[in-house]
């Protein structure tokens, strides 16, 4: 049985492994390999927006304040408007999968269905931007 995820150390597990299998990616990889150049600085970002989001209740050391949806617009702006539904279906599956391999539990559980409504709320976003653009 694994354990659960409960610690900034045991987010950090799983943002790094996570970003290390989308780095290699075929499919993702271009995307985020073109568009970040400072992976520790990234790693240690998005293991504050997760343990801020996972630990919602917490009194953390560190809370995320930024806004990840307008850097995704941005991205994808950047990118002539290639992000498609597979790219965020994959990034699921690749989180899910981290996950899995790593934790098990009630914050486990949480991490996959956050990600899940955050994957759908920022590709509806992405799109709704794109119609704004025109």
């Amino acid at each position: 049985m694994k354990k659960d995820i409960e610690t900034r150390e045991d987010v950090n597990l799983v943002v790094s492994t996570f970003y290390g299998k989308v780095r290699k990616d075929d499919f993702l990889g271009p995307f985020f390999n073109r568009v970040i150049t400072d992976w520790p600085a990234h790693i240690d970002r998005l293991t504050t927006f997760w343990e801020t989001s996972l630990f919602i209740t917490r009194k953390l050391e560190n809370k995320y304040y930024g806004n990840p949806l307008e850097v995704h617009v941005q991205v994808d702006q950047e990118n002539n408007q290639s992000i498609t539904q597979e790219h965020f279906g994959n990034w699921l599956n690749l989180w899910f999968e981290t996950i899995d391999e790593l934790f098990e539990g009630e914050y486990a559980s949480k991490a996959k269905q956050k990600a899940r409504k955050m994957s759908t709320f920022l590709y509806l976003n992405i799109f709704q931007a794109r119609q704004n653009k025109q």
